[in-house]
Order: structure tokens, then sequence, then C-alpha cells
């Protein structure tokens, strides 16, 4: 969990720094976007407050990019699981690259989206997201995403996708800062509870994760991964 840390407090620098006009995120390698959390890491979970802990890793970066004024672009350039979805639709414009996929694998090993669960919903709907939630193994394509809302754009290729994100941030790194943020107010109206609302899902997953059943799911998706 400490790169969702790190993630955060690297938003929040950004978000403080008056010279910053623009935030994007992206990920390194041109596989996976993000593949949710780790099973080892998963797996090495004690404790009530250890799943605590771990959870709200996510949780501070979707409130970080909610609440940094910048808009928050998400370069996405492959599959997104778990915590990588609920990344992408916090972020306050995804542009996406065919083949990024989106599943919500939580309730396949005994968990849920709990944490990532009010922003998927907030940007997609709930039965968009009621339909990632319960078929929990089941991909849905970039296209599906995109017109679900998710993805503000999807383009045939890396190159064509690199393109639109350098033209947008060209476009918000010169447009008016204070405006870009009342703006940003606007969108996220209604989420000021997310604070603690976040923090009371990371809970429930906290306590899940130490069920006898997501025990057994994690070792046995272990096992495949050998």
């Amino acid at each position: 969990a400490r790169i969702l840390e790190e993630l955060a407090q690297a938003i929040h620098g950004a978000g403080n720094d008056a010279d910053t006009k623009v935030i994007l995120l992206r990920s390194a390698g041109d596989k996976a976007f993000c593949a949710g959390a780790s099973f080892d890491e998963l797996a090495a979970i004690k404790n009530e407050q250890e799943g605590l802990d771990f959870f709200s890793g996510f949780a501070h970066v979707i409130n970080a990019i909610r609440t940094v004024p910048q808009f928050v672009v998400a370069r996405v350039q492959g599959k997104c699981v778990g915590g990588g979805v609920g990344i992408a639709a916090a972020a306050d414009y995804a542009i996406a690259v065919e083949g990024a996929d989106v599943k919500l694998s939580e309730l396949s090993i005994g968990i849920g989206p709990f944490v990532v669960g009010p922003a998927v919903e907030r940007k997609i709907g709930k039965s968009a997201y009621t339909q990632l939630a319960i078929d929990a193994t089941m991909w849905r394509n970039g296209d599906w995403a995109r017109r679900k809302g998710l993805y503000a754009e999807l383009h045939p290729s890396i190159e064509g996708m690199d393109e639109s994100i350098a033209r947008l941030t060209y476009s918000l790194s010169h447009s008016s800062p204070r405006a870009s943020a009342e703006l940003k107010k606007i969108f996220w109206a209604g989420t000021e509870n997310w604070d603690k609302l976040l923090i009371e899902r990371a809970a429930i997953s906290g306590r899940l994760i130490l069920s006898d059943f997501t025990r057994a799911a994690i070792e046995k998706f272990k096992v495949k991964q050998q």
C-alpha cells in the first residue's frame, strides 16, 4: 500500500503547487494501467487494523483526486482491475486506448468494491456499477467503458491517445486556474462526506479480508499465478 500513499501525497503536492495547472495520472509500461491489489499484500494482512490501513490507500488516492483544485486527467493505456477502475473513475477526464478493459473482481474473492464504489457509481451510474460489481469475473471492453462514461475518449492506438492527451493538457494548462477550480467544485458537489465514507468502506473490506472464504480464495489465486 506504500505506492498508494506515495501517489496520494504526490497528487496533494501537485495540487498545492500554484504552478501546476493540470495533473496527469499515468502508469509505467504498456500493459495494465492498474491491476488492483496484490494477492501477496492481501494475504499478509493479519488483523482489522492492517486491513483498514491497506484499503485506506485507495481511499486516500481517490480523495486526493477529488479535492485538488486542478483537473486530473488519466492516461489509461491498459487493463484496469479493482482499485484501478476506481482511480480511472475518480479522474476528472480519462482517455484510454483500445484494450483498456475493466473488471471489478473483488466479489470473486469474498470482498467487494466498497472503497472504489462511490467513485465508479458517480461516473457510470448505479446500473453499470452493479453490472461490474456483481459479475466480478467478466471483463468489459474499452468500448463498454466509453459508452458508460468511464472513459471520455477511446483511441485505437497509443499514439492517438497521447496526441489527444497532449492537446487536452495543453488547453487546460492555458485555462484560468480559478475557473477550473470553481468548475471542479461543482462537478464534485455532494461528495463532501467522502473523507469519512471511503474510510468506513475501507473498514468493511478490512474485516472481510480476514474471512476464511477470502483467505482460501486468495490462496487459490496465488497458486494459479505460480
